[in-house]
């Protein structure tokens, strides 16, 4: 069957619950997913610097060849990738993807040293979001940033935080766009402390400090802070907790990141999407992956990430929500990472947009929970795989998985010389 005609047959079977699937698709590929550049090289950056170290809770895992060596293999790759995704994308750059000449410590960082993101982000016409790095250097050794005991320390990192909301500034007015800012650090400690008072007390007036910038301006600068529950190093306590995170942000007036992966092995996150936008204007998403710890594998299409979207949709909440990646898999091709795990996502946005939202909701209303629990059933088998081909085919990529072909071909050219 064609793609035309399966897609008629689809369209007139949801028709007859009142839903209009070319209203569905093109609002499923107007809404933005922003990529993240920490795919494309493992998690590693391209600093120019004397020294540093990896870690701080971040890890890749597999060998896989053909990771980006420098941000223009990284720009290439990414570019590739989109080119194999339907919808709108942008892409989030983490500061240690500084490119420079010289040696710029991360509290001397300034938009100069994205230029060439920028410069490329203009050509390819997406926008782009930032992400300071609290982690990878030598200051963040033991385990501790924003929150650490030391003033000096600490202080390097409030420069840093206030020097990323200037850059992001920066290319928000570049852009002509809001960029926005996601804030994760890695303090905490592998045993338990005596003390968990005194880095919760440190890091809420660091980041008070950092975010009391009068000079940036908070519709350009858009931030959000991201709780965790443990990583490497830091199992037994985490200073960011959920608790910090969402207190900090409903406190100070200031976005909550919720990631798929920094919760309870078995807790997921689509019931706390309700929850919090009850109190807040906007909460970002990183759309992850966890397999039994923060594992952060390749997103797939499976129920988690459908009731995300679901939650959003049912509480007509896409204004109120950024989408963000955070997957990173050393094991697999990085393109096909990028391009099963951005795919996944927006099959995701558009499933949820194709939900029977209001005629299950007046069986709800209506006691009627065999009718709304029948249909909520129906809906499993419903063809939504021919109005996702159409999506596709109306984005001008790949149906199916004809974008494998285009991956091992850019693989063959490109990544294996490296």
């Amino acid at each position: 069957m064609n793609i035309e005609k399966a897609y008629k047959t689809a369209k007139e079977q949801y028709a007859a619950f009142g839903i209009d699937t070319d209203a569905a698709i093109q609002k499923a590929l107007k809404l933005p997913i922003s990529l993240h550049c920490w795919q494309s090289d493992d998690v590693a950056g391209f600093e120019t610097k004397p020294e540093g170290l990896s870690g701080g809770g971040i890890m890749a895992t597999g060998n896989y060849p053909g990771r980006a060596r420098n941000g223009e293999e990284a720009r290439a790759d990414i570019a590739k990738a989109m080119s194999l995704i339907p919808g709108k994308q942008r892409v989030n750059v983490h500061a240690c993807y500084s490119e420079t000449k010289k040696f710029v410590d991360r509290d001397e960082m300034d938009a100069s040293c994205f230029k060439k993101w920028m410069d490329w982000a203009e050509s390819q016409k997406i926008c782009l979001d930032f992400n300071p790095t609290f982690f990878a250097h030598p200051k963040s050794q033991d385990g501790y940033t924003l929150s650490h005991q030391d003033d000096e320390i600490r202080a390097f990192w409030i420069r840093h935080g206030k020097a990323c909301r200037r850059i992001a500034q920066a290319m928000a007015e570049a852009q002509g766009s809001p960029c926005y800012v996601n804030w994760w650090t890695p303090d905490g400690s592998k045993e338990v402390p005596v003390d968990c008072w005194g880095p919760r007390a440190r890091m809420a007036a660091s980041y008070d400090t950092i975010m009391n910038d009068k000079s940036i301006d908070r519709k350009k600068c858009v931030d959000f802070i991201e709780s965790k529950l443990f990583g490497i190093g830091s199992e037994s306590y985490v200073v960011s907790s959920a608790e910090f995170c969402s207190d900090y942000a409903i406190s100070r007036k200031m976005g909550l990141c919720l990631d798929m992966g920094h919760f309870h092995p078995t807790e997921t996150i689509d019931g706390k999407i309700s929850s919090h936008l009850t109190f807040m204007d906007r909460i970002l998403l990183h759309v992850s992956r966890p397999v039994r710890w923060d594992s952060d594998h390749v997103v797939i299409f499976n129920d988690d990430l459908k009731n995300i979207f679901l939650e959003i949709q049912r509480g007509k909440a896409w204004d109120r929500v950024v989408l963000a990646l955070d997957f990173f898999d050393a094991s697999i091709n990085r393109i096909g990472a990028y391009v099963i795990g951005t795919r996944a996502a927006r099959k995701g946005i558009l499933c949820a947009l194709l939900d029977p939202t209001k005629p299950l909701q007046k069986y709800e209303a209506a006691g009627k929970n065999a009718q709304r629990l029948a249909m909520m059933e129906e809906f499993k088998s419903m063809p939504f795989g021919a109005v996702w081909d159409m999506l596709c085919e109306k984005a001008g990529v790949p149906v199916g998985m004809a974008w494998v072909a285009e991956m091992e071909k850019y693989e063959s050219k490109v990544q294996s010389g490296r």
